[in-house]
């Protein structure tokens, strides 16, 4: 079956048996959701910091205390991504299939916003997705731009690349600005070196992809910024999706589109 056409109760069944595979294109229409799991001393804490960048961290659901599912994902956190990446004292430590043996009673699963979810509406729009072309991961980058910090929470701002075509850049922006929770429009049009990136050819997670001739990158606020800021801050212990391996939600794509 297209991994497009499947439900995400049918994706989730193969993550769990072991699948891992970046999650660009799969469940069209259903909405893709970046994991940060931290200790509960921290929830309000990290809620504070997604207060401040909205933009970087837009919360989609919180679960309780040591729960593996939320009102928006009725499946299973600690297997039901296809990969995780473990955090302690800020160092990411493991990468892993599933986290039942990690999972604590004291962790606060989060669910913020990712930008897979606009990228069918960019494509009905006539823009091109070069990663979805190459059946490739999202290239991101950690940037030289500083979230707004809580007292224990601080870091870059990472974000993702999509190269888009001179002509259709304002459309781009209109397009992703209409999916304000899921990162919206770009936070930046053109010079990478503007952004402290050095070389879009290696980015910091994903895959990269080419900018042709004619084209612009477009940097749109990354949901892995909380993992950025984990590591910067030294948390002492926290769970992660792998970047671009997403948590599929029991949500629609639309649910997060404003009005035209």
């Amino acid at each position: 079956m297209d991994v497009a056409e499947l439900s995400p109760a049918q994706a989730r069944e193969r993550f769990r048996a072991g699948l891992r595979v970046p999650t660009a294109g799969w469940c069209r229409g259903w909405t893709q959701a970046n994991l940060i799991a931290v200790p509960r001393w921290l929830r309000y804490e990290l809620l504070l910091f997604a207060h401040h960048n909205p933009q970087a961290c837009p919360v989609l659901d919180v679960g309780e205390p040591g729960a593996w599912s939320t009102a928006l994902f009725s499946g299973d956190l600690r297997t039901d991504l296809p990969g995780y990446r473990l955090y302690r004292a800020g160092e990411a430590v493991a990468d892993l299939d599933d986290v039942v043996a990690e999972w604590r009673e004291d962790l606060v699963p989060f669910l913020v916003g990712c930008s897979f979810t606009f990228e069918r509406a960019l494509q009905a729009a006539g823009v091109p997705v070069r990663h979805l072309e190459l059946g490739t991961n999202v290239p991101m980058y950690l940037t030289n731009v500083p979230c707004r910090p809580t007292p224990s929470l601080s870091g870059p701002l990472v974000v993702s690349m999509r190269p888009v075509p001179e002509e259709l850049v304002e459309t781009a922006v209109e397009v992703t600005g209409r999916y304000p929770m899921v990162h919206g429009a770009p936070v930046h049009v053109g010079d990478p070196a503007e952004l402290g990136i050095a070389d879009l050819a290696s980015p910091d997670f994903g895959d990269p992809v080419e900018v042709r001739a004619g084209e612009i990158p477009l940097f749109w606020a990354c949901g892995v910024t909380p993992q950025a800021v984990v590591m910067a801050s030294g948390v002492e212990f926290a769970i992660g999706h792998l970047p671009g391996h997403m948590a599929i939600l029991d949500a629609r794509d639309d649910d997060y589109r404003t009005a035209s």
